[in-house]
């Protein structure tokens, strides 16, 4: 059986993505299936319809976890989004002083979690840095990663470490700008905020939502850092929905722990979708 030249010209496309498309389906498609269909099921494998859903949206520490995953995003994101953006235009405008910089701002992402933790510890443990000279001074010590103050250390954390990937992606985006734009707005005795209000920002929008979704799917990995100092049950403050998921993984409730994988990714499908349209209706 030959194929004519018309139908190689269809098929030729799809055969070099064919090698992709079987891993993607292999990696995410089947096992996010897999988790949809055990969401529906015990642990015996029987149906039991929507008690699993049930079960999760009245569980303490879930509501806890989806709380508190909810309100370091809606806190962390906008604060490193509008840091970076800053320090992107920044770097845009002193191009010299750029690599000195960008150098200077990545290195946090090759310092390995756990000597990132061993500096937490440093500062912020009861025997640490901080309650160190509060004994000094007459304060009394604090048991920081145990209080409120958590969560506030777990932002400033996150941003110390990952400002660096948000600059370059918005360094990514401004080199789309058009230069001489910028240039006749100096030359019309524009300053810094009006041309990058009116000219930059304008010109980035599109790309600004794509760096934004990055952002806040990047904030699912904050995890590491709590785990490895406060281990698997820390302040209710930063009780994140990655530690339920871990709790629940480790202790094999798989029924409740695919109902809650869906939910959560339910969530995040609206959110990017609201998101989206706000964003469109700004445009």
């Amino acid at each position: 059986m030959r194929i004519s030249s018309r139908n190689k010209g269809t098929i030729i496309p799809y055969l070099f993505i064919l090698p992709s498309l079987i891993g993607v389906c292999a990696i995410m498609v089947f096992p996010y299936v897999d988790v949809l269909i055990r969401s529906f099921k015990n642990v015996k494998g029987n149906f039991t319809g929507f008690s699993n859903y049930m079960e999760v949206f009245v569980n303490e520490a879930f509501i806890t976890a989806m709380a508190n995953t909810g309100k370091f995003m809606g806190v962390c994101i906008p604060i490193m989004l509008v840091i970076s953006l800053a320090l992107a235009l920044i770097i845009f405008e002193i191009p010299k002083a750029s690599s000195f910089i960008k150098t200077g701002l990545l290195l946090p992402m090759v310092v390995p979690v756990a000597s990132v933790v061993l500096v937490w510890k440093y500062f912020f443990s009861q025997t640490g840095f901080i309650n160190g000279y509060l004994l000094e001074t007459g304060g009394t010590p604090v048991n920081w990663m145990e209080s409120s103050a958590a969560f506030w250390i777990l932002i400033a954390g996150y941003i110390w470490r990952n400002l660096g990937f948000n600059v370059i992606l918005w360094l990514a985006a401004l080199s789309s700008v058009n230069y001489s734009s910028q240039e006749a707005a100096k030359l019309e005795g524009a300053g810094f905020f009006r041309r990058h209000l009116c000219i930059t920002l304008p010109a980035i929008h599109n790309i600004s939502f794509v760096i934004i979704v990055l952002a806040m799917l990047n904030s699912f990995k904050v995890f590491r850092e709590a785990y490895m100092v406060c281990g698997d049950y820390p302040d209710d403050s930063i009780y994140m929905i990655q530690h339920l998921f871990n709790n629940w993984f480790r202790n094999l409730d798989i029924d409740r722990l695919a109902a809650a994988s869906v939910i959560d990714g339910f969530v995040m499908v609206v959110l990017i979708a609201v998101l989206q349209y706000a964003w469109g209706m700004k445009k």
